[in-house]
């Protein structure tokens, strides 16, 4: 059973877009959609730093961009689950067929101009704690005043607060944390200091109309496969706010004798989630057009074409 799943913030890298737009028809529907939500995707796709690309009004976007045109670049995918990892989940959302690609890069752009204005109102920022025990790791960040805004499993927790929060924590780790990682982020999502975008996002999605999922679509909130497209968008909205649980989404993955399991662009931080957490499932990372092929052969060996 194949499990086809989108990367978080986070993911980007300078220029990771440039293969992919050189798969035909890619740099139109690029442009397309760079004019309906008012950015240039191609820019900063290609020639855009790292500072400007850390931007979460760009970000979430271009994750989304890269996401949709890896995707079809695999051709007809039926996946047994479908899931995405924080702004991944809108991604998903499209593969599942619950969005269409207007809809979700329409929602994506309000989302990241939201919690990026959130972001502006206090700083904060966000570390990976690796290593540990997630009781106690918990436990720790929430005597710190921070909150685990990602339990990803595999021994990694995201840790998100203010940015005197997370110096603390440098100078005082959980016990048994091997080591504390600042990531590529511009504020503490999934935690309380977005509660401002979760408004936004509610009345940018009242005016879309969310179908059912063609394919089980397993959310970041608990784990649980969601049956309905209204309740999905609810969810959509809602997560901005409240932790990631990664670690439950792949739990879901085993239960359901997930054999494989497909990342799309930029992909690489999920796949070395599932290669701790789930062995025995084959995986593979869409980096660029070159993996391809390698990704269509597990794809006939493990889903459904």
């Amino acid at each position: 059973m194949l499990v086809l799943v989108a990367p978080g913030q986070g993911a980007q890298t300078p220029g990771f877009l440039t293969p992919w737009l050189e798969l035909p028809g890619a740099a139109d529907r690029v442009a397309a959609w760079s004019d309906a939500i008012g950015l240039d995707l191609a820019h900063y796709g290609t020639q855009a730093d790292a500072d400007e690309i850390r931007d979460t009004a760009v970000a979430q976007p271009l994750l989304v961009a890269a996401g949709l045109l890896s995707a079809t670049a695999l051709g007809d995918v039926a996946p047994g689950a479908v899931a995405g990892h924080s702004v991944g989940e809108i991604t998903a959302a499209t593969f599942a067929g619950v969005l269409d690609d207007a809809a979700a890069l329409a929602l994506v752009r309000t989302r990241g101009l939201a919690m990026a204005d959130a972001a502006a109102i206090t700083e904060t920022g966000m570390s990976a704690l690796l290593g540990g025990d997630p009781e106690v790791s918990v436990a720790h960040l929430e005597k710190l005043g921070l909150t685990p805004a990602n339990i990803n499993g595999a021994g990694q927790i995201v840790a998100a607060g203010t940015l005197e929060q997370l110096a603390a924590l440098n100078e005082d780790k959980p016990e048994g944390v091997r080591k504390v990682v600042p990531l590529k982020v511009a504020g503490a999502f999934h935690t309380r200091h977005m509660a401002p975008a979760v408004e936004a996002l509610a009345k940018a999605a009242a005016d879309l109309a969310p179908a059912d999922p063609k394919v089980r679509y397993v959310s970041n909130r608990d784990g649980q496969a969601v049956a309905t497209g209204a309740e999905i968008l609810e969810r959509l909205v809602g997560q901005v706010a409240n932790p990631v649980r990664w670690d439950l989404c792949m739990e879901t993955f085993k239960e359901l004798g997930a054999t494989a399991l497909v990342e799309v662009s930029p992909g690489g931080t999920l796949v070395g989630l599932a290669k701790r957490a789930l062995p025995g499932v084959k995986t593979l990372a869409l980096k660029t057009p070159d993996d391809l092929d390698a990704a269509r052969e597990l794809i006939a060996e493990h889903g459904v074409a």
